[in-house]
């Protein structure tokens, strides 16, 4: 007995320090050699927190806004949320390719071209946008009208959609830049950027949408854009500080600031399919919403809430294959093909078992969690019947977000971009439509469409996983 004790106090112990260390962060991790399972627990775990935190920043605008009572203002960041998917997806892709790259290199163990990489995707991402920001500034009305908002929802929204995609370069720099850091491995240094950018939005929301602060009086739903544009900035100028001013494992330095266009192509090359990847999928979201806009606002309102809560439940899960993404890269730059295809399935075992306790969640305690961010019978109705159905699913969305990063972290993003367009463009929008609009099934049809199409894209990721083309890719 004794001996029982002592070895599972000896296993809680390094437990814990495994926490502490996948936490703290190492400049010099090689996760290339070694354990695997180690290896996804100390990139995992910092990747998950760090995308709790991100999918925090969405619940705490709509639930302050909320508080407003005001539903065209919950419609707009609803509405406004399905656009801006678009731009977190060229965030997202243009990451990927930066992780692609980075883990390549410093798999290699060549970390002054790992570095290099990093600065010029940052010159491709504030190019891009820069054009972002013009379409959002001068055409924000245009962009709420598109999406079938009412005029009042437009009066009331329009502010709110301009700042949001004039400040979008922060939201840009945030995502590739924590790309860049876990490409190199260093999560943690990710994750504490997306911290302090979140704790800063969590303070000036209430502030500065409900009470005002000092001179500044209550801003109502701009007050939300503006306290996410500023908490984001300050993640951006922390990253900055320790992408160029720290030890980590990546540090820019002044031979690595002049534009390399080749290089710059060969970033673009990875991150345009990947980009294109994220769009096709967010892109179909946004059709989604705009059939359900013609079921009327609370039916906008509750599939935009469900949309917001199942990425705060699902961005964990992301985070979890982010490893995968960091593991086969770094893997791949090391030549070992076979290391890094176990990574990938360990990966996907832990991300199950997390989408497991998800789906429970969805199907025994919705409406608590729905009314808890809104009050309004209505919208809690449409937001409860889209998460118990579509979170049948979520076991086969595991597998599928680990695999998809698998590819991306290979620089084989034509593959999921091939399976994105395939299953989004040409199942689930004309299923949905054909369901909730030909056979009169309304929102309920758009959710069974969701549920389908999910599992159909992960049953063909799989199976193309398995072929293992995506080992002999060059970057």
């Amino acid at each position: 007995m004794s001996y029982q004790n002592n070895a599972s106090g000896i296993r809680v112990k390094s437990f814990f320090a495994l926490l502490k260390q996948a936490v703290l962060g190492s400049e010099h991790q090689d996760f290339t050699s070694g354990s695997i399972r180690r290896a996804v627990v100390l990139l995992a775990i910092p990747m998950v927190l760090e995308m709790i935190m991100e999918s925090v920043f969405a619940l705490v605008d709509i639930y302050v806004v909320g508080k407003l009572g005001v539903t065209e203002a919950v419609t707009t960041i609803a509405l406004t949320e399905f656009v801006l998917t678009i731009v977190y997806s060229i965030g997202i892709g243009l990451s990927m390719a930066a992780t692609a790259m980075v883990a390549r290199r410093v798999g290699e163990k060549d970390h002054d071209a790992a570095a290099r990489s990093g600065m010029q995707a940052i010159y491709l991402g504030i190019l891009v946008s820069l054009v972002i920001t013009i379409i959002g500034a001068v055409f924000p009305a245009d962009i709420l009208r598109l999406m079938g908002a009412t005029e009042e929802t437009v009066r009331i929204g329009t502010p709110y959609t301009r700042i949001v995609f004039a400040s979008n370069v922060v939201v840009m720099l945030l995502f590739l830049i924590n790309g860049i850091f876990r490409g190199s491995g260093d999560a943690a240094m990710a994750m504490r950027s997306l911290w302090l950018a979140n704790i800063c939005n969590i303070i000036l929301c209430p502030l500065l949408v409900l009470y005002g602060i000092g001179p500044i009086p209550a801003l109502g739903i701009t007050g939300a854009a503006l306290a996410t544009s500023i908490g984001r900035g300050i993640g951006v100028l922390y990253q900055l500080y320790h992408l160029f001013g720290s030890k980590r494992i990546i540090k820019i330095r002044r031979a690595h600031v002049a534009p390399d266009w080749k290089l710059i192509r060969a970033i673009f090359k990875l991150g345009w399919t990947a980009t294109l990847q994220f769009i096709i999928a967010s892109a179909s979201w946004m059709v989604l919403g705009r059939i359900m806009a013609a079921f009327g606002p609370a039916a906008v309102a509750g599939y935009g809430l469900s949309i917001r809560l199942i990425m705060f439940f699902l961005l964990p899960a992301w985070g979890i294959s982010n490893a995968a993404a960091t593991l086969v890269g770094q893997n791949l730059g090391a030549r070992q093909p076979d290391r890094a295809e176990r990574s990938v399935w360990t990966t996907a075992k832990y991300n199950t078992v997390f989408m497991i306790f998800v789906t429970l969640i969805f199907l025994f305690m919705a409406t608590p969690i729905v009314e808890f961010m809104n009050k309004d019978a209505h919208v809690v109705r449409y937001a409860v019947q889209a998460l118990q159905i579509m979170s049948l699913g979520y076991i086969f969305y595991g597998v599928g977000m680990v695999v998809t990063n698998a590819f991306n972290g290979a620089g084989d993003t034509k593959t999921p971009t091939l399976i994105n367009l395939f299953g989004f463009w040409l199942f689930q929008i004309p299923l949905a439509g054909a369901l909730a609009l030909l056979l009169d099934m309304g929102p309920k049809g758009v959710f069974i469409a969701v549920l389908v199409s999910e599992t159909a894209i992960t049953i063909a990721g799989v199976i193309l996983f398995r072929r293992g083309a995506w080992k002999t890719v060059q970057i």
